[in-house]
């Protein structure tokens, strides 16, 4: 046994989540204090809350430009709440029908049978009937969808909610407005990681009140809860990637190649369109998406956990292992956050992507220690884990390694994608000059950078597999991937910062603010278009170890005892699996591609047919344009959804279970590397276009003193020197030839991509909920003949 009681662990892991939802709204009441007005109401005392210092604004009117703020960010809000609001009508249908087919599949494997049965591995002892694993199952996949649909949706409301903060904050400094951002951000990341332990934790109480000492059935239903967490995030990925990016593509090509007119001008029709995408996509949608890989890593875990010595013995404080390191990344992310808003001040711009990637380091150094913390109190000292049918002796040291290495190797990842997708190093600026050539080089140059990119965290996740597995067999990788998404609170404030502060650029450019205060907002934009890359990466590798520990977890409930590549069943698996990724983007490309056809017509449409539109003396139809996305995103996310939902059914059920091995194999080792290439190339275009779009700042305005030569530097390493003013400025050839670079990396860095690590983990948890039915009905085809 642990140093730690049950008793004590049953008050730490409720309290550190209630810590995390306290300091959420902490951070939401910190935001809040800046007002937005709108409407008509008492404008008395405004200069006092909106401008530090009388600091004004030359040339423009501050309350007249506050309540087009208010105005633009009820619009998004509306929109983006709108949006949502539908497609979760959607959803709740597919759960309801999801639900009944989990527990018409899980009940019938003893034909529905209220008896009790012999344990499937603790020998000797009786378990629950499955008729009652079916129903708990159900349930925890209703408690994973409405946590998932949940942690989106507030996200969503909190993104909205600061946008147009930000952007008023952004007249007393930059600094001002980053806090604003980043803590707006921290709001998301917390709740989500808060919500998604206590309801995790709530929900093995309540169900251990029916299921008593039979564990195996306990945290065997439990796994139901991380199908339907990510069940919700991939409709919500899939969604809210066509919904932004049909609206972004349209802008784009119309707008800045066409018209020639700048990112986020109110003159384009698309304008609220891309933004209210921006919270529907990239922040619901990765909302849902790292909520669904904490499920189901924590389910991974727990299941492995409660068929070896921990289970059979009913220790509990090991078996919580998993939600005691993430209470800790709660505590060590709320230390980590302070370090960005309180202990330092930002005072210029060059200090914005610094402090953002300072963050990873602090939550990832802290995180080793309190990894060691919680192994030594929480875990015996040697103990025996479940090995494919053997017993494996582990030692608890070896636990901390397997977590630590999951830590550290997210921490490569990250600032591998950092060193592809960043404006800084050189990888970018290649392919910023490529364009001198014309968009066909540009697309070569991004190709070459996404498929290089993905060797660094192929290495870094291999290695983490061998050590995790020759250490702990796949409880180790499953803790491995936990440890990965242990500071996932700082990682989704950093990754929440980002649309935030695209909003809030947008929000300045149609309110009419000065250029200062743009160029103070495309800063912040700059620095979260990396952070998001980072953040994105993060996903994929915490999904490829998530996905390898759930293929390991229904290996064993399948009862599998070898998976042998060279036998025909699995390998037409592989192969099928492998393919499976490619289908899956070509549906939501294709999706994309037609959402965003019409787009351009409708934009184009208006831009001809309005007159004083183009002069900015008429309002373009914003309504129509967010039809046009609301419409395609909810009709085009049902195909790759039910490709994604549909696979692992029809493969076990006709196939088997060793045919579905080699499916979810060949989807797990080829998603991996298109996800991070296709994520990657689209965040260097990005990247690219915004290199060659950048301007030197004045000295007064980038410089603390005439003797700050190292922020000079950072700044002329962001973009503002000789090389990129050459390719410049924007509308020259070279920068539409970036422009389209970019439009073609938006659905592959903000649709595709990110929906590919969904897909790995989504259909390897669904296989694992439905092995006990695969195991004693699958096979169909094969039994005919």
């Amino acid at each position: 046994m642990g140093v730690l009681s049950e008793g004590l662990t049953q008050i730490l892991i409720p309290v550190a989540a209630f810590i995390g939802l306290g300091f959420a709204l902490f951070q939401w009441f910190l935001v809040s204090k800046v007002k937005v007005s709108g409407g008509y109401g008492d404008y008395s005392g405004y200069k006092d809350r909106l401008i530090n210092e009388g600091e004004t604004e030359e040339g423009v009117d501050p309350l007249e430009v506050s309540i087009k703020c208010a105005e633009i960010q009820n619009a998004i809000s509306v929109g983006a709440t709108s949006f949502l609001f539908t497609e979760y009508r959607y959803l709740g249908i597919f759960t309801a029908v999801f639900g009944i087919v989990i527990f018409l599949f899980l009940g019938s494997v003893k034909g529905f049978s209220t008896e009790s049965e012999p344990c499937t591995y603790n020998t000797g002892n009786i378990c629950k009937p499955a008729l009652a694993n079916a129903l708990f199952t159900t349930i925890a996949f209703f408690l994973g969808a409405l946590t998932s649909v949940l942690s989106g949706f507030l996200g969503m409301k909190i993104a909205t909610y600061a946008n147009a903060r930000t952007t008023l904050e952004a007249r007393k400094g930059v600094g001002k407005a980053f806090i604003t951002a980043f803590r707006s951000g921290a709001v998301m990341g917390f709740l989500l990681a808060a919500n998604g332990l206590l309801v995790l934790w709530v929900s093995i109480n309540l169900f251990k009140l029916y299921y008593g000492d039979d564990w195996e059935g306990l945290y065997e239903s439990i796994t139901g809860y991380g199908l339907g967490g990510s069940s919700m995030a991939l409709f919500g990925r899939v969604g809210g990637g066509i919904y932004t990016k049909a609206a972004d593509v349209g802008a784009d090509l119309v707008g800045k190649v066409e018209r020639n007119i700048p990112e986020d001008d109110p003159r384009n029709p698309a304008v609220i369109a891309d933004n209210v995408g921006d919270n529907v996509g990239d922040i619901a949608g990765m909302g849902s998406d790292l909520f669904g890989s904490y499920a189901e890593s924590s389910c991974a875990a727990l299941f492995v956990a409660s068929i070896s010595s921990f289970g059979i013995s009913h220790d509990f404080t090991a078996m919580s292992y998993p939600l005691i390191v993430s209470s800790m990344g709660i505590v060590v992310c709320l230390i980590t956050t302070l370090f960005a808003t309180d202990l330092f001040e930002i005072k210029r711009v060059s200090e914005i992507e610094p402090t953002l990637k300072r963050q990873l380091v602090i939550s990832t150094v802290l995180m080793t220690a309190g990894i060691a913390m919680v192994t030594f109190f929480a875990l015996p000292s040697e103990f025996t884990l479940f090995n494919f049918g053997t017993e494996m002796s582990v030692k608890n040291w070896h636990l901390f390694f397997c977590v630590a290495i999951g830590l550290w190797a997210g921490l490569a990842i990250g600032y591998t994608t950092e060193y592809y997708t960043s404006s800084a190093y050189s990888p970018v600026k290649d392919v910023a000059d490529s364009c001198r050539t014309g968009a066909a080089t540009n697309v070569i140059f991004g190709l070459a950078l996404g498929y290089k990119s993905v060797i660094i965290p192929i290495f870094a996740i291999a290695i983490a597999i061998y050590v995790s597995f020759s250490l702990a067999a796949m409880y180790g990788i499953s803790v491995s991937a936990l440890g990965m998404l242990s500071t996932i609170a700082t990682g989704l404030a950093i990754d929440a910062y980002g649309p935030i502060s695209d909003n809030a650029g947008g929000i300045a450019e149609m309110a009419g603010m000065s250029h200062e205060i743009r160029e103070r907002t495309d800063a912040l934009d700059a620095a979260g278009n990396t952070t998001a890359a980072i953040g994105k990466g993060f996903a994929i590798g915490s999904a490829a170890l998530v996905s390898l520990a759930l293929f390991g977890a229904f290996v064993s409930r399948a009862g599998i005892n070898t998976v042998d590549v060279l036998t025909p069943k699995v390998f037409i698996g592989l192969l099928v699996g492998a393919m499976l990724p490619y289908w899956f983007s070509a549906m939501t490309m294709k999706s994309v591609g037609s959402a965003a056809l019409k787009m351009v017509e409708e934009v184009r449409r208006q831009f001809n047919t309005i007159p004083g539109l183009m002069e900015g003396r008429a309002k373009p139809d914003y309504a129509t344009c967010v039809k046009i996305s609301t419409d395609a995103s909810l009709r085009e996310m049902i195909p790759p959804g039910a490709l994604v939902m549909l696979t692992p059914l029809i493969a076990g059920t006709f196939f088997g279970v060793e045919t579905l091995a080699g499916v979810l194999a060949g989807s797990l080792v080829s998603g991996v590397q298109v996800a991070i290439s296709a994520s990657n190339t689209g965040g260097a275009w990005d990247n690219a276009k915004k290199y060659i779009e950048a301007k030197v700042l004045s000295l007064y305005q980038s410089l603390s003193s005439p003797f700050d030569f190292y922020t000079l530097i950072c700044h002329f390493q962001a973009g503002g020197n000789e090389h990129a003013k050459s390719l410049g400025p924007k509308g020259s050839d070279a920068h539409k030839a970036a422009v389209i670079g970019d439009t073609i990396g938006d659905p592959l860095k903000d649709t595709s991509g990110p929906s590919l690590n969904i897909l790995i983990k989504l259909m390897a948890v669904e296989s694992l909920v439905f092995a006990p039915f695969f195991a004693a009905h699958g096979g169909l085809l094969f039994k005919l003949f």
